[in-house]
């Protein structure tokens, strides 16, 4: 098996500090925190922006200057900028923040039932947001919560709005996605094109039996307080980077020793000058 890659999603754009102590919401508590996860073993950091409120945003001078800060802090981890955000941002707010022009960006494909809410994602404008990315030379991060949505990610690649190698993240346990089955991830990785680069994303007391078991079957893994706020039964994690020590022992107890993010760029085939800023 290949190095895994192992991604920190530091933020997410739910959670509140009263909830999650450790819960990184500034640009300069989010810089910190992607050192911390860097220095703990992840090789890419996934980035949710807040507001002053702590409420997610697409604020794009707040993102220029989170993503200035990451920089600056730990300029070698790679970033990977989440064009999500929210269910409460419009789409056409968070299409713009492709023009900060990160390495990896997250792309959600298809509107769907999120927890109590919708997430709407048009497909036509998602078409005009992988189309934009590929022309900046952004690597897109699939984010799939459904086998339908890696359906529709294979529409996109074959009307050339994708190129190979995908990137993908198959998403489990959120209430209107993908159940938390082994089986299910099984079927879904058969499904993808040679050489896709694919991870697993889980949340919540999922986390960690379904992360463990995509690095057994050879994936990659993220991690961090985006996805889970417990470092074990009872306890909260004090942050993203005791969250990546966890997993980083996980793969290495698999005898698969992560890899580093200089390695990075060249297994995702990532633009050089967008890894430089």
């Amino acid at each position: 098996m290949t190095s895994p890659i192992v991604t920190a999603a530091l933020t997410g754009g739910f959670g509140t500090k009263s909830e999650i102590p450790g819960l990184p919401m500034t640009p300069e508590e989010i810089a910190e925190s992607a050192r911390e996860a860097y220095e703990a073993g992840a090789a890419v950091v996934h980035v949710h922006l807040r507001d002053d409120q702590g409420r997610a945003t697409a604020d794009l001078d707040i993102a220029r200057r989170t993503v200035a800060a990451i920089r600056q802090e730990c300029p070698e981890v790679i970033i990977n900028l989440s064009t999500g955000v929210s269910t409460t941002v419009p789409f056409e707010e968070r299409m713009r923040l492709v023009e900060l022009k990160t390495p990896i960006m997250s792309i959600d494909i298809c509107t769907m039932t999120f927890g109590d809410e919708e997430y709407r994602n048009p497909p036509n404008l998602v078409r005009q947001q992988a189309a934009r990315m590929l022309e900046l030379g952004i690597k897109p991060e699939l984010e799939l919560f459904d086998l339908g949505h890696l359906h529709f990610a294979l529409q996109l690649l074959e009307e050339g709005l994708l190129a190979e190698p995908l990137l993908v993240s198959f998403v489990f346990g959120k209430l209107g996605g993908m159940p938390a089955d082994a089986g299910v991830l099984a079927m879904l990785v058969k499904e993808l094109p040679p050489d896709t680069a694919w991870q697993v994303i889980a949340v919540g007391k999922h986390h960690t039996p379904m992360t463990t078991i995509g690095l057994a079957m050879g994936g990659n893994v993220r991690t961090g307080l985006e996805d889970t706020r417990m470092i074990e039964r009872g306890r909260l994690a004090r942050g993203n980077g005791e969250l990546v020590e966890r997993i980083v022992q996980i793969a290495r107890l698999l005898h698969r020793e992560p890899m580093t993010a200089a390695q990075v760029p060249a297994a995702l085939g990532l633009s050089r000058e967008l890894v430089d800023g």
